[in-house]
């Protein structure tokens, strides 16, 4: 029994003497990237995502995503505005809620959707999840 509590207390002691690494936080720089590609899930869902972004700036931008029995959203760079540039991209609809908004972390490029309702057909913005492609393969999903 005492060995097993100075075992105990020996395990206590070395774990709190760990060092514990923390990711380093994502840099702040603009973002630069071009993605031109297109998915199918299990679901049989589908989607295809363009992008082309120079330093922060969007020159072009479509989404659409199509979800059986529920409906499809469809985006373009025409119906927005640029309402920010960092730390993350937002893109505004002028007479709309609609926000859409684009960062990186790692070689992934998220792209998300907030108050997009309208943008969709049927139920579809309930099926919406953001867009994410990755640079190492240019994959989207």
């Amino acid at each position: 029994m005492l060995r097993e509590l100075l075992l105990i207390a020996l395990v206590a002691f070395l774990g709190a003497c760990a060092i514990v690494e923390r990711p380093t936080p994502i840099p702040v720089r603009p973002l630069t990237v071009k993605a031109d590609c297109s998915y199918r899930d299990e679901t049989g869902g589908s989607g295809l995502l363009r992008l082309d972004v120079a330093a922060a700036r969007v020159r072009a931008f479509e989404a659409k995503a199509n979800f059986p029995q529920h409906g499809s959203c469809h985006f373009e760079l025409k119906d927005f505005r640029q309402t920010r540039e960092m730390p993350a991209i937002e893109l505004s609809q002028p007479n709309g809620s609609c926000i859409v908004r684009m960062w990186e972390q790692g070689t992934r490029v998220t792209v998300a959707f907030q108050q997009c309702e309208k943008m969709c057909s049927g139920s579809a913005w309930d099926q919406l999840l953001p867009m994410i492609y990755d640079r190492r393969d240019g994959t989207c999903a």
